[in-house]
Order: C-alpha cells, then sequence, then structure tokens
C-alpha cells in the first residue's frame, strides 16, 4: 500500500498530505487512547523501514497531480521518527516543493542529539506532552520500558531551543486520567520552560485502543484553556474543506460495505485502497453523525450501519 496519503482535511493543518514511514503500530509508546488500536511493535529501535528514494518518487507523483496540499505531514500509523531516514526525506521534500513540511511526533526520542538533528529541517514539530509526571507518563501513554518522562521532556526542551521553526505542543485529554488539576499545573509548569508557538489541547473524539478512555467535554476543556495561559487552544472539531472528492466519495462508500456486513478499520482500508489514517477521518466524522457504530468483538473492532 503506498506510504503517501491524502490530501486529507486537518483540523490544524488544512488540506494534509501525509508521509507514513513507519510499519503499522510500531511505536515507543502504546497510548490508551490511540485511534489505530493498540501497539504491536513496542520499540525505541530505529530501522529503515522506508527508504528516502521510495518516499520521493511517489511524492514527485502525487505532487504532479495537481491536488491542493497545505501541508506535507509525516505522520500514520506508528512513530515517524523511528526511521533513522526521516532527516534526508525532510531535505529532500523541501528540495523538491515549497509547501512546509510537518511532523506529528510523541516527543518520546528528541532526547537523542541523532533524532533532534533530523527535525531541525523542517518547517513545524507537533509533539505530544500528555502528563508531566511518570505516573501519568505510565498510565495515559504506556511507553517502552527504558523511556521515562524526565527524558522526553528534557528532550523536548533541548529541541525548542534549537529548532528555528514552530513548535506546537499538543495534550491529549482522557476523562479521569489525566485531567486533574494537579496535573495540569504539572503540565503548565514544563511548558513554561519549552518555546512553543501554541499549547492545543484535544480529547478523545475517535474510537480508542481502549474503551475506558473518554473525552472530556467542551466546559472541561475550556477551563484547562484558562489554566494553560493565552497560548493554549482548543482544537476544533474536523471541517470538510473545499476540495475535489478524492478517489470518488469516501464516506458514501463506506457507508455501503458496512451495510452489507461489519468490517474492520483494517478491512475498509484495505477495500478502499486507502491509508488507515485517511480512512479513520472519515470513520470518525460518521460515527459524529450517527450513521455508523462500533462493535467490539473478540477483542476486534468492527464498524456497522
Amino acid at each position: 500500500m503506498s506510504q503517501i496519503f491524502g490530501p486529507v482535511p486537518s483540523r490544524r493543518l488544512g488540506l494534509s498530505l501525509g508521509i507514513d514511514i513507519i510499519p503499522f503500530k510500531t511505536c515507543t509508546l502504546d497510548c490508551i487512547y490511540c485511534q489505530l488500536g493498540r501497539t504491536t511493535n513496542k520499540t525505541i529501535e530505529r530501522k529503515k523501514y522506508t527508504t528516502s528514494d521510495e518516499i520521493f518518487r511517489e511524492l514527485e507523483k502525487v505532487l504532479g497531480e495537481g491536488e491542493r496540499v497545505d501541508y506535507i505531514t509525516f505522520s500514520g500509523s506508528g512513530e515517524p521518527t523511528l526511521n533513522p531516514e526521516i532527516g534526508k526525506m525532510i531535505t529532500g521534500i523541501k528540495e523538491m516543493t515549497s509547501i512546509p513540511v510537518a511532523v506529528l511526533t510523541n516527543g518520546t526520542l528528541l532526547y537523542q542529539s541523532r533524532v533532534e538533528a533530523d527535525l531541525l529541517e523542517a518547517d513545524l514539530v507537533i509533539p505530544s506532552l500528555d502528563g508531566a509526571s511518570e505516573e501519568v507518563f505510565r498510565r495515559v501513554n504506556r511507553p517502552h520500558s527504558s523511556l521515562t518522562i524526565s527524558e522526553v521532556i528534557r528532550g523536548i526542551k533541548t529541541f525548542s531551543r534549537n529548532f528555528k521553526g514552530k513548535i506546537w505542543l499538543e495534550i491529549m485529554l482522557v476523562k479521569g486520567m489525566n485531567d486533574s488539576e494537579k496535573s495540569i499545573n504539572e503540565i503548565k509548569k514544563v511548558a513554561r520552560e519549552i518555546k512553543l508557538d501554541k499549547i492545543q489541547l484535544n480529547t478523545v473524539v475517535r474510537p480508542p485502543a481502549e474503551e475506558s478512555a473518554g473525552a472530556l467535554g467542551w466546559q472541561d476543556l475550556e477551563r484547562i484553556r484558562s489554566i494553560l495561559g493565552k497560548r493554549c487552544e482548543i482544537i476544533a472539531e474536523l471541517k470538510k474543506l473545499e476540495q475535489k472528492a478524492y478517489k470518488g466519495d469516501i464516506e458514501e462508500a463506506i457507508l455501503t460495505m458496512v451495510r452489507r456486513r461489519p468490517l474492520t478499520l483494517a478491512e475498509i482500508s484495505s477495500s478502499l485502497g486507502l491509508h488507515q489514517n485517511e480512512v479513520i477521518k472519515y470513520i470518525g466524522l460518521l460515527e459524529r453523525e450517527g450513521q455508523i457504530k462500533k462493535r467490539i468483538h473478540q477483542e476486534k473492532r468492527y464498524y456497522i450501519k
């Protein structure tokens, strides 16, 4: 399947062309809220899963199709900094196009000098920090055993001092897990020591890895935003942007399939020939509109009409 997906509408980045350079669910964390399910390969070992030459060839073809693209974004199925080619890819992409490059990362490997150097040429880096204590880190993010929150925070701080682009710090809030006043004030203290352009609050709006991971209401999000100050914003709900339909009407195609029988995300993705991260955005919209529902059977998540 293609390693480049979209452009897809993004809550923050307009129309984002995604680049996925990591195998599905290969990550340093196993977050309880992850929309792609549980991590199956939890690791901190960097491997050349996809080469820069592969990405350049595919990207050249996609950009030649003339779609509107606001950002080229490293994201997808796992933690993108686990691929040691990411620095070479960012540099090469910036030689190919003037479209800004963003990296969505959990920030856990930024303490490594090589990882820091790899991201320095990006235009925008969005690391996440869901808690500033070891207790919250382990409860919400379920990290690789070698990682500690103090090391992660140190890495983000150092990177922010050396990086010339924009940094938006994302906080994913899970009801009853990391939304207490104590937890938020711990994050606030750390955020003061990071060179940031924005703090962005998110909550669980798509089906999470664990059913216990619940969403915060708007009132609670506003309360937390006021604690974190004027740099902080609540990420708005996904809105459809004006763009010609990508490979047909995806929402209608999903509805047609799940009317026939329950399907998993992987089955829908495979049937449409689209990346799972692209499909999950449309599933999220259809769920919020009440057009489809999810059901768990034998630890697998199915979607039904």
